[in-house]
């Protein structure tokens, strides 16, 4: 279980993130620097809905396991670039969703 400082510095990133822009589970742990990608899905899964939960994906580009039919509405409200939009294996475009590592979100990071 990941310890309660973990939980609220992984939230505090992801509060972050901006509308129409994602991020990797890697992407924050980095942020919070750490090297534990996994843990930081287990916060999501346990406390993500207290969170933009759809803004952090996995590195493949597929929507958050199991709800890709809930977030698709958001991505759409919120401009996200999708590939594939229409169909229900739609991904999002990382190379222009994914926010940049010069982000002030990773300035607290030495990269």
């Amino acid at each position: 279980m990941p310890s309660p400082e973990f939980v609220d510095a992984v939230l505090a990133v992801v509060r972050r993130i901006p509308a129409g822009r994602v991020m990797t589970y890697g992407d924050v742990a980095l942020a919070i620097g750490s090297s534990a990608p996994r843990a930081v899905g287990r916060v999501m899964a346990l406390y993500g809905h207290a969170v933009a939960w759809w803004r952090v994906v996995p590195a493949s580009g597929l929507p958050p396991q199991g709800h890709a039919p809930l977030a698709l509405p958001r991505y759409r409200e919120e401009g996200t670039p999708l590939r594939h939009a229409e169909s229900p294996d739609y991904r999002i475009a990382l190379s222009a969703a994914r926010l940049p590592y010069t982000h002030e979100i990773y300035s607290e990071v030495a990269l």
